[in-house]
């Protein structure tokens, strides 16, 4: 089968359906749209959940952007697009709820082709989700990692613990040598064994992930919790920011190829703060989030 960038579209803008659908059903209140235009060709729509019963910011956007040539940000590690063409596509989503004991989420499923006359089209997906919290429970680890293991086994034995390890050090805060959360599945530059096998794996990834993150949700979202919980979120939120500013390819992505800067930067919690020379008290269950979020297997 070759690439059908129209295939993946549909597939797409029915996951952002779907997902949004989900969350929206789970929290009571109702996503926002919000649809766009890019100057140099494309646009999206994106949809954006605030101040609900459970989920302070929920985002969900679908983009489709193209062009005659691909940004820097694409060609540095893959110097074969320059003076391509180039359609980019994905559904990418990052969810912040209020409950600190219910962990913030992020998940993203993308195509690129890239074509010029005479050659060979260049195309591949991307994707993945991760699990950021504030307080660690195992019993959620092992159900998001077993939920990303399952949807991984069709596809082979190796394709889990070799996007898993991508997850860990992709996530991975350089500058404060911490990982983000607890990872999930990353991958990108996915383009075989052919295009239907790879996007039925994308699929499963995009579908998978509600299945991943909803139970999670339902099991944490009535914790008591107070202003010493609350605080510590907010200032665990700060990496979130300085990994999403500093260091993520999508932002840089986005940006570089003039995407709405609204949608890009809907990934930032709503409410965050930074404390100089923070310490959790030893003992407490703020200081052993450091141990919780290490590089394990979960499973």
């Amino acid at each position: 089968m070759k690439p059908n960038a129209q295939t993946v579209k549909t597939f797409l803008l029915q996951l952002q359906d779907s997902i949004c659908q989900q969350l929206a059903a789970v929290d009571g209140a109702q996503f926002q749209q919000d649809e766009w235009q890019r100057e140099a060709g494309g646009g999206g729509r994106s949809r954006v959940l605030r101040n609900g019963g459970i989920f302070e910011q929920a985002g969900v956007n679908f983009s489709h952007v193209y062009g005659e040539a691909m940004p820097a940000s694409a060609t540095a590690h893959r110097p074969e697009l320059a003076g391509r063409s180039f359609e980019a596509m994905g559904v990418s989503l990052v969810v912040h709820p209020h409950n600190p004991f219910v962990p913030t989420s992020h998940a993203n499923v993308r195509f690129f082709i890239a074509e010029k006359p005479g050659a060979d089209p260049v195309w591949w997906f991307g994707g993945g989700f991760d699990l950021t919290p504030f307080y660690g429970f195992e019993e959620d680890a092992v159900h998001w990692h077993q939920t990303a293991h399952d949807l991984c086994q069709p596809f082979g034995d190796d394709v889990y613990p070799r996007y898993k390890k991508w997850c860990d050090d992709y996530f991975h805060l350089k500058h404060r040598n911490e990982q983000r959360g607890i990872g999930g599945l990353f991958f990108d530059d996915l383009n075989t064994p052919d295009f239907d096998t790879a996007f039925k794996f994308i699929q499963a990834v995009g579908e998978g992930y509600t299945d991943a993150y909803l139970p999670i949700v339902e099991r944490r979202k009535h914790l008591d919790y107070g202003v010493r919980e609350r605080d510590f979120q907010l200032y665990r939120r700060g990496r979130y920011v300085e990994f999403n500013l500093v260091w993520d390819r999508g932002t840089l992505f986005g940006l570089q190829t003039g995407g709405r800067t609204e949608s890009i930067l809907m990934s930032m919690p709503p409410l965050v703060r930074w404390e100089y020379g923070f310490e959790a008290q030893e003992g407490s269950r703020e200081a052993a989030l450091s141990e919780f979020i290490k590089v394990r297997d979960w499973i």
